[in-house]
């Protein structure tokens, strides 16, 4: 439970009353009253109000603000306002200005301009996270801490180049490990001092987002800029513990955000939070796995949902409004998956600058008689209602598939063997097909525990750390089984290519030899063809995008290629190892064989489905003291039919007890207490 203050699921969002004047203050309470509304996110962007000049801090407003919140029954997750620094500022200390990669600097406007490695913007972010938390720590309002907002971007300035340089030496102690790590004696890059060393910019190694003559340099600086960002952040996580020990302090990530290394993130965050935005295209297993990371990050910690929009967004190309049903749908997706809070940007729509098109629980018109405004209200009866049944309920999945920020800077810095190489979307795949089958699936990083899993997933481990190979091959000998794919085993931390044959140091565990890799054109394709029916798996399948030519070194060939001068050759391998098993797909599967095979692997290890439904309907399960929860959810814009045998259930949405054949209506929810 994130407050013993409020033992339900928060219910509110994004709030900006500074942008409005008092009566319309006096009349969002009112609103927020019908709405249910309990938790509001203040001070997210009020820097240049609070603070006009180096010396001066003026809170009063912040206090009024607060203090009527409260008084109308609604909490408080308190915005350190460091999102966006003032103009005075960047007027007087130009060093807060970020410069780009084409070595222009940035003038005062946007959000994220400010340098992480300014000395100026340290200091004063710093400052005013401490005397926010000595001001407010004994006030009973504030929940939970929120510092910046939706951290991200780069910098190319003489501050971020010298403390590039400081990183680099703390990581390798020498120029002399650092050229070996870099291999350096490529194209003339011998260092012999440490100033010598630039950053990696359009003015040097790079050009455009993804490519890099020089994969070591870039991959350092890519861990060097998330950490950045983590020091401001732990700057003022620190400012707000020396006051409220304490207190849950949390910044709001955003999913599958390549910029920042989100499970180092983690370690530092008392609760997760994140911002979930989907596309009316999305496909919902995305959101389900983006869900999935969010809860991962923690090892299984239920997490917050900071932000989604009730009705539509206002920055991607064609900004579709959420159809009615889909934000309650898509709401409890989230908690289906681990939120423990249901909140919103924003709680009243700006009148002005680029997110006045942006949906919000009370609207231009300003009243309560909107669409978007009853189905919010209608929810918040539903959760005032649920109470504290689902906090702090934990998602026992059998399956895990191992994500890895390094690998995905490294595998898209690459230069080849193909550009239509997304690690993210390999990782959606194997993902999706599990989705597809109802079976839960725990997000994890390369130190997580995995002993507890019986099916352990790496699609493109391109980059492979130390000791992770040994973890793998202990998790197989135990019984594990485990999957990975093209692409895989290739390189170490710094991106230099482990000699001896790929797949590196998954070779043993894998029982074979990759000797070349083939990219296909995207109109070109392969098929995978089985040997004999294994399972689920039978005949033929299409394959493309890359196809590793292999040999087998003891392990079983499942399935063969099917076309060009390697057809007969190994594409499909299954390895015995101790007393598990661990798979090789070499190529890129359709669907179609993705569910057959990995259905295979689940079926091997007793794993099933939650519940069999039809396509759209997605069921997970929580579980808190014993008790099971499953959500269904019903994706589809029509009624559907699931069995649920002779199972009995309690609806706790409608409070009705179901058993047998159950309809669930178009884009309807179903939250079933088992007995």
């Amino acid at each position: 439970m994130i407050s013993s203050k409020l033992p339900k699921m928060f219910y509110g969002g994004d709030y900006n009353p500074e942008q409005w004047d008092h009566e319309t203050h006096l009349e969002d309470l009112r609103m927020f009253q019908l709405a249910g509304i309990d938790i509001a996110t203040i001070n997210v962007f009020s820097w240049a109000l609070i603070q006009p000049d180096e010396v001066t801090y003026h809170f009063e407003g912040l206090d009024q603000l607060i203090n009527s919140l409260y008084e109308s029954g609604v909490y408080i997750c308190l915005a350190t306002s460091t999102a966006a620094h003032p103009a005075w500022m960047a007027k007087k200390y130009p060093d807060v200005l970020r410069v780009d990669a084409d070595g222009r600097k940035r003038k005062f406007g946007g959000r994220h301009n400010s340098c992480p490695n300014s000395p100026t913007y340290r200091k004063y972010s710093e400052k005013i996270a401490d005397k926010l938390a000595e001001r407010y720590k004994d006030h009973p309002a504030v929940l939970v801490w929120h510092i910046s907002n939706e951290y991200g971007g780069d910098c190319y300035c003489d501050n971020c180049e010298k403390a590039f340089r400081v990183y680099l030496k703390q990581r390798y102690q020498t120029v002399e490990q650092l050229n070996k790590a870099w291999n350096t004696n490529f194209w003339g890059h011998t260092f012999y001092d440490w100033d010598e060393i630039v950053l990696p910019s359009n003015l040097s190694e790079h050009w455009g987002d993804n490519n890099s003559t020089f994969q070591g340099i870039s991959l350092d600086y890519s861990r060097f800029n998330s950490d950045s960002m983590l020091d401001c952040y732990r700057l003022e996580y620190d400012a707000i513990k020396k006051h409220i020990p304490d207190s849950v302090v949390t910044t709001n990530l955003m999913g599958f955000f390549k910029q920042l290394d989100y499970f180092k993130w983690a370690k530092y965050m008392d609760i997760v939070s994140w911002d979930s935005y989907p596309g009316l295209a999305t496909p919902v297993s995305f959101t389900a796995m983006a869900h999935d990371l969010m809860r991962g990050l923690k090892d299984g910690q239920p997490f917050m949902l900071m932000e989604q929009t009730p009705s539509q967004q206002n920055w991607q190309p064609y900004n579709s409004l959420k159809r009615p049903g889909v934000m309650r749908l898509w709401s409890y997706q989230s908690v289906a998956h681990g939120a423990d809070t249901i909140m919103f940007f924003q709680l009243r729509r700006s009148v002005g600058a680029c997110e006045k098109y942006h949906g919000a629980v009370i609207e231009h018109v300003g009243h309560e008689d909107t669409r978007v405004f009853r189905e919010v209200a209608e929810l918040g009866k539903e959760l005032l209602l649920l109470g504290d049944k689902t906090l702090d309920a934990v998602v026992d999945a059998k399956v895990a598939i191992v994500f890895d920020w390094d690998n995905w800077w490294a595998i898209e810095k690459s230069s080849g063997p193909t550009v239509a190489l997304n690690y993210v979307d390999q990782i959606h795949k194997y993902y999706a097909a599990f989705f597809r089958r109802n079976i839960q699936v725990d997000i994890v990083s390369v130190d997580t525990d995995i002993s507890k899993y019986d099916i352990v997933l790496a699609p493109v481990l391109y980059m492979v750390k130390p000791g992770f190979a040994a973890k793998l091959e202990k998790f197989v000998e135990a019984g594990g089984t485990f999957l990975t794919t093209f692409f895989s085993g290739i390189v170490n931390e710094s991106d230099i290519v482990t000699t001896g044959g790929y797949p590196g140091e998954l070779r043993k565990l894998l029982g074979i030899w990759v000797e070349e890799i083939d990219a296909l054109l995207p109109e070109q394709k392969n098929s995978i063809v089985l040997k004999e029916a294994y399972g689920d798996l039978q005949g033929e399948y299409g394959c493309g995008m890359l196809c590793d030519l292999l040999h087998s070194e003891g392990a079983e060939i499942i399935a063969e290629y099917g076309d060009d001068f390697y057809k007969g050759m190994p594409v499909v391998t299954r390895n015995t190892f101790g007393q598990g098993e661990a798979w090789y797909v070499a190529s890129d599967p359709e669907d179609r064989f993705l569910d057959d095979l990995l259905a295979q692997l689940a079926a091997a290890k007793n794993i099933d489905s939650l519940l069999h439904t039809p396509e759209g309907v997605e069921v997970t399960a929580r579980t808190k003291d014993g008790q099971q929860y499953l959500f269904v959810m019903n994706h589809n814009a029509t009624a559907q039919s699931y069995d649920l045998g002779e199972t009995e259930a309690r609806d706790l949405l409608t409070d009705r007890s179901l058993s047998g054949t159950i309809e669930i209506e178009g884009r309807g929810v179903q939250l079933l207490e088992m007995k």
